[in-house]
């Protein structure tokens, strides 16, 4: 193999090479907006829950009578 042909091959290696990081790059970009978005969604659920919770030292749901009594 001449060093031509080397060069070459390494240059498409390159090439194969850099264009693989920028995909995964993107991949990573996408996951961490997916991160960000999943823990906005559990800081409100989690306010919604501490708003929804009975009064410390009144009923919860398991001590009421359902209705059909």
């Amino acid at each position: 193999m001449s060093v031509d042909e080397r060069i070459t091959n390494l240059e498409i290696k390159l090439s194969f090479t850099e264009d693989l990081i920028e995909e995964l790059n993107q991949t990573v970009y996408k996951q961490q907006q997916q991160i960000e978005l999943l823990y906005k969604e559990i800081k409100a659920l989690k306010i919604q829950m501490a708003n929804s919770m009975p009064v410390e030292g009144g009923s919860s749901l398991r001590d009421e009578i359902p209705p059909h009594y």
